[in-house]
């Protein structure tokens, strides 16, 4: 079963379930998908799906920082539901110890020694990770790594 087909069957039965954050979550995500293929007339394949599942993610989480702020707790709820919901449709996320020892290979492979070498170990290991690791971990971890 694809990731759409998947959404479309999680959509029918929030909806039949009546959960309401589940079903506007849903819905969000289709909408995002509509938007891209739509806009650049292209079928979206499932690997772009999660990329943009975790571009939702990470909006989100700059909403509730911003709610946060705002001492806004009921819009910072909804955002962290929202986000909870997302998760669901991305691949089992990597411990750190897994995602240190892939872009550890990557270092190696690559031969790279210092942090001007960074540029050379973050695209591989995007693709190598997919969508178990955000950029943001990545970095990080490439980060510690090469320190």
């Amino acid at each position: 079963m694809t990731l759409k087909e998947q959404l479309k069957s999680d959509l029918k039965d929030a909806m039949r379930a009546k959960d309401i954050e589940k079903r506007d979550s849903i819905r969000s995500i289709n909408t995002m998908i509509k938007q891209i293929e739509v806009d650049e007339r292209i079928e979206l394949d499932d690997t772009k799906i999660i990329q943009l599942i975790q571009k939702g993610i990470k909006q989100r989480e700059e909403a509730i920082s911003q709610f946060k702020e705002a001492s806004r707790d009921d819009l910072v709820q909804n955002e962290q539901k929202q986000i909870d919901v997302f998760s669901l449709y991305l691949p089992k996320q990597l411990t750190d110890e897994e995602l240190e020892a892939i872009i550890q290979d990557i270092i190696v492979s690559v031969g790279a020694t210092s942090m001007k070498d960074m540029g050379k170990i973050m695209n591989p290991a995007k693709e190598k990770v997919g969508g178990s690791a955000d950029g943001k971990r990545i970095n990080q971890t490439v980060k510690k790594l090469l320190s």
